[in-house]
């Protein structure tokens, strides 16, 4: 299933952040800790690579601990200040004005010899739709300025939010890039939410998932959905079990996999799976792009 999902609007946008760029003195780019790599935009790479980066890793109270941890050292030795957070807990961002105020140091310093002794910080925030951005940036700004929602799109414009007296944040619309190089990355970016469910084959998707979590996560499988799971290694007999568990039956006696489909992708989004990264950092012996190979055949 090769996923691709690039509307026009997104177009327009990442002009928009390209000239906007020239205005600021930090990138804070927030990625999903359950998919880093999958949902890091590889154009922001390119355009900003002469600025001050920050990656927060969000939604890491769903991901592997340890395997965040894994990608958070990762990051930092590619040269990113990097931090763990749940943007809906704003105790997860206290010492994010500390990196800001590290991650900006050269800036501080320059705008210093000028004269400007209270130098204040302009700081650009990117992320792909549905990675929690305008989430992150009401809690930290503690009270409602960016619109959230939990489905891609919501944010839409350009908007410059005041954080203190030194720190202007401007957020900016969720997107995604012309084309994904891989199938793995449109396959994690529609389980998180970040891809439009329409365009989607759900059945197909959480097929893949399943083939995933009993290679990496079988444990989680049988927590949620019961002892019945334990020993089973293929994803079609897992399906079969969990529809048959929730009453996703047609008539006659078939499985409604759309049903049941549906059931276990909100399971996973919803964190009821328990913490579950679907990807590895790149370069380690359980690479997911190995396992995938095999996942998909």
């Amino acid at each position: 299933m090769n996923i691709q999902w690039y509307p026009g609007h997104m177009a327009k946008a990442k002009r928009n952040i390209r000239e906007d760029l020239k205005l600021v003195d930090l990138v804070i780019e927030v990625v999903d800790a359950r998919c880093p790599e999958s949902s890091r935009n590889p154009d922001v790479d390119s355009f900003a690579k002469d600025k001050s980066r920050i990656l927060l890793l969000n939604k890491a109270d769903l991901a592997d601990k340890r395997i965040t941890q894994k990608f958070a050292d990762y990051y930092a030795k590619k040269g990113f200040y990097t931090m763990e957070i749940d943007a809906r807990n704003k105790g997860s961002l206290k010492k994010l004005p500390n990196l800001i105020e590290e991650a900006c140091q050269p800036v501080i310093e320059k705008n210093l010899k000028k004269g400007i002794k209270t130098p204040s910080i302009r700081a650009m925030v990117l992320g792909i739709p549905n990675v929690g951005k305008s989430t992150f940036i009401n809690s930290y700004v503690g009270r409602s300025m960016a619109k959230t929602g939990n489905k891609p799109g919501v944010t839409r414009g350009n908007q410059w939010i005041n954080v203190g007296k030194r720190l202007q944040l401007l957020d900016t619309p969720g997107i995604t890039w012309p084309k994904f190089e891989r199938e793995i990355v449109g396959l994690n970016l529609a389980l998180i939410g970040s891809i439009n469910d329409q365009i989607i084959n759900i059945d197909e998707l959480v097929f893949y998932l399943l083939k995933y979590l009993v290679r990496y996560y079988p444990s989680a499988l049988i927590e949620r959905y019961g002892d019945t799971l334990s020993g089973i290694d293929e994803a079609i007999r897992v399906f079969d079990e969990i529809g048959k568990k929730r009453g996703c039956i047609k008539k006659g006696g078939d499985i409604d996999y759309s049903k049941t489909a549906k059931i276990i992708l909100d399971d996973f989004r919803n964190g009821r799976l328990g913490k579950i990264t679907l990807e590895h950092t790149p370069g380690s012996t359980d690479d997911v792009v190995a396992s995938v190979a095999d996942a998909l055949k």
